[in-house]
């Protein structure tokens, strides 16, 4: 089995890299999906309970993670889900090598020039980043 890690974040990018593993061909592969959550700020965590927090990041990873769900399950095709908390790119990085992942596929925003200096880019971290084979597409 070739495993494959399909990080997302709720996008129109997103469900492009779905789209690009499942015009592939699926067989003989396991999907992962991944969201990762920012950390809520120091503040929040004085005022609310770690099961509270907890289960907040899961129901908006999940969330996030709803429309490449959809088109998984419509088109048939097995996968896990996971949550994390913490920087994007590294915990990308870092749950991809500690689970042995043979790739990463994930969707580009596309942004190029000013735009991507200024606001940098997951992706384009991950890439730097990754151990494995890293798949972006746009």
């Amino acid at each position: 089995m070739t495993k494959i890690l399909i990080p997302l974040d709720g996008s129109a990018a997103g469900a492009r890299a779905i789209e690009q593993v499942l015009q592939r061909g699926t067989a003989g592969l396991e999907l992962h999906l991944l969201n990762v959550q920012l950390p809520v700020d120091g503040n929040v965590r004085s005022f609310v309970s770690s099961d509270e927090l907890n289960a907040y990041h899961r129901d908006e990873g999940l969330a996030e993670l709803a429309i490449a769900r959809a088109l998984l399950d419509a088109a048939g095709v097995a996968y896990q889900q996971h949550v994390l908390v913490g920087h994007p790119a590294d915990q990308i990085s870092r749950f991809a090598a500690e689970q042995g992942f043979d790739e990463i596929v994930m969707g580009s925003h596309g942004r190029t020039g000013l735009l991507q200096l200024l606001m940098g880019s997951v992706a384009a971290e991950v890439s730097e980043q990754a151990k494995t084979r890293v798949t972006l597409v746009k």
